[in-house]
């Protein structure tokens, strides 16, 4: 018989034992990337879904005090059965009551399970709400990388093959770094990326915390490409159970012809093949073919590498508040805005 109940971890290596057992894992359910969020000065929840005693289930919850409305964050997690519906109410009950505890509007879940019919009716059925945004990639694209590096670059598209021949011809360096002080060089680099690209960027602080805490465990490395003085590009990879992660990026764009990107990526997937990961993760791309969308160009470019397209289920929202309908539509129209 059933018996459910939910309690704090504290533990590290029970925490990563567990995630680390299951698959799909993520680093966004990691131990370490709550500690980023704590850092940061977000409240954190690591939790425990124990049946009988017997731990079945974990999840990292964030609870973001954002101006478009509080609410609880639990990005590609709950780490739970889906299959067991039981299992799956007695975690939307509790989060629901933590929510309400936390004087918040709603909770955001994108749980690593596939965009699947059968997925979209069990969160129709548990009475979400489709989220006007999306979180942490949930179309993304995955490069299996075990197999020998001459077969990986003959699956490749034609002028991706070529342009890492060409440059590996232009003087280019890489260097690798778990200084945390390192993270300037990539954060000056999104400033550019971002107005380029018409994003918000993300905080140094957040870099160097990724970099202190990931880098710890030797489960990140931020990689920067130069050409004698000149820094072209720089990325944050995050090593995680069989994974290599793309996470965060920037690049100049002057010197065009100098494929410079091309070239980090192949020296970050060679590095990944060493430390025998099974695949790499390229993170976000577009959600559909539309040429016109924002991320059309870097799909193209992370598609030229061969690989295949993961779809995750989009984020659903729980209302616990009637002013979460304010987030809603403030997010609407930001989304529409932004071409998202």
């Amino acid at each position: 018989m059933d018996n459910y109940t939910i309690s704090g971890i504290t533990n590290k290596g029970v925490w990563e034992k567990f995630l680390l057992s299951q698959k799909p894992n993520s680093f966004l359910q990691s131990w370490n990337w709550g500690q980023v969020h704590k850092d940061m000065g977000e409240k954190i929840f690591r939790l425990g879904l124990y049946n009988n005693k017997s731990l079945v289930g974990i999840f990292l919850i964030i609870k973001e005090v954002a101006k478009r409305g509080p609410h609880l964050l639990i990005p590609a997690g709950p780490i739970i059965n889906w299959d067991n519906i039981s299992e799956v109410t007695f975690f939307i009950d509790y989060v629901k009551k933590l929510a309400l505890k936390e004087n918040t509007w709603f909770i955001r879940i994108r749980p690593e399970i596939l965009d699947t019919s059968e997925n979209r009716n069990l969160f129709k059925k548990l009475k979400s709400i489709y989220a006007p945004m999306h979180l942490n990639a949930e179309n993304t694209w995955i490069l299996d990388i075990d197999k020998p590096e001459d077969i990986l670059l003959s699956e490749m598209r034609k002028s991706t093959r070529y342009l890492i021949k060409k440059s590996q011809n232009e003087g280019l360096q890489i260097n690798k770094s778990i200084n945390k002080n390192d993270s300037k060089i990539l954060f000056d680099l999104q400033k550019e990326t971002s107005i380029r690209h018409k994003f918000v960027g993300f905080p140094l602080k957040l870099f160097q915390l990724e970099i202190d805490y990931f880098g710890r465990d030797n489960n990140a490395i931020l990689f920067t490409c130069k050409k004698n003085k000149l820094i072209l590009a720089s990325a944050i990879i995050v090593f995680y159970g069989n994974s290599a992660y793309y996470h965060f990026s920037g690049s100049t764009s002057r010197f065009s012809n100098i494929p410079f990107s091309y070239y980090l990526q192949w020296e970050v997937i060679k590095e990944s093949k060493k430390r025998g990961l099974k695949q790499y993760n390229f993170w976000g791309i577009a959600p559909n073919d539309n040429p016109k969308h924002r991320f059309a160009g870097v799909t193209l470019f992370k598609t030229g590498f061969g690989g295949r397209r993961i779809d995750w289920l989009h984020a659903r929202d729980l209302p616990v508040s009637s002013f979460y309908y304010l987030t809603y539509a403030f997010e609407t129209f930001r989304r529409i805005f932004r071409r998202l």
